[in-house]
């Protein structure tokens, strides 16, 4: 009699689990041949679905996009120069990258040089015609401005790209030096130290922006201080991953076949 009661009472047990959980589900069977003498069809298992640490990481993982109008924040922070601060960090980069990190042997591979005079900076093909004589030696001309030779052969020497230039009245004699594999891979770490760079200085542009709208906290509700501060951070999150694109592709271009 109490194991009928017990059958009885089991499928009742199982549907209480079911009104109380989405996750559990039931599949129904005839009585086990434990009870021949009951009819009465029941749920054999009650089986909860868990989620899978996977799952949880990749859902912990992903946040919902915010996309504000720059208009209804205006009072708060202007998004449109928030943008464009990290726009120029990116730029800047770019720069940096081409000033510094060429790899090339034609005489334009010294146009990004910089010399600093007594009268500014200035390119250094506005200062010197330059040609390239031979595929081993470039050739700087500084009849024009021939006061400012020293300084244009210290900033070739002074640049990154490894070269020794030799002054010869207001001539300078440029040889290329060999690509060699030290010299790509030098180039890739300096390439890694900008890129770290730029990220230390978008990392700059966020946290003032941030500090600009915590000072509207006294007229602005939480729940819009709040949005704004994620709208900041996205931004940041969406311009590091173009740094580390640019980056990427630098590395790429300075290895080559490494």
């Amino acid at each position: 009699m109490a194991m009928h009661r017990l059958s009885l009472l089991r499928p009742l047990l199982c549907q209480s689990l079911v009104v109380r959980s989405p996750l559990v589900v039931t599949s129904r069977v005839s009585a086990p041949l434990l009870y021949p003498n009951t009819p009465t069809s029941y749920p054999a298992a009650c089986t909860r679905l868990y989620a899978t640490k996977k799952a949880k990481a990749k859902a912990k993982g992903q946040s919902a996009k915010v996309n504000i109008n720059s208009a209804l924040v205006e009072d708060i922070i202007s998004l449109d120069e928030l943008k464009g601060e990290m726009t120029a960090v990116l730029n800047k980069l770019k720069d940096d990258f081409t000033r510094n990190l060429s790899i090339r042997t034609q005489s334009g591979a010294l146009d990004h040089i910089v010399v600093t005079t007594q009268d500014g900076k200035f390119p250094l093909n506005q200062l010197g015609q330059v040609s390239m004589k031979s595929p081993q030696l470039i050739m700087i001309n500084m009849s024009s401005f021939p006061e400012d030779t020293a300084a244009a052969a210290r900033a070739l020497r002074e640049s990154s790209m490894n070269l020794n230039p030799e002054v010869d009245g207001t001539i300078i004699k440029v040889p290329v030096p060999k690509v060699t594999r030290d010299h790509r891979e030098n180039l890739a770490k300096l390439a890694k130290q900008l890129g770290n760079k730029a990220k230390e200085s978008l990392r700059k542009v966020r946290s003032n922006a941030v500090t600009q709208v915590k000072k509207t906290k006294d007229a602005q509700s939480e729940d819009t201080l709040r949005l704004v501060e994620k709208q900041i951070q996205q931004m940041a999150d969406n311009m590091a991953l173009d740094i580390d694109k640019q980056l990427a592709a630098k590395t790429k271009e300075l290895l080559g076949g490494l």
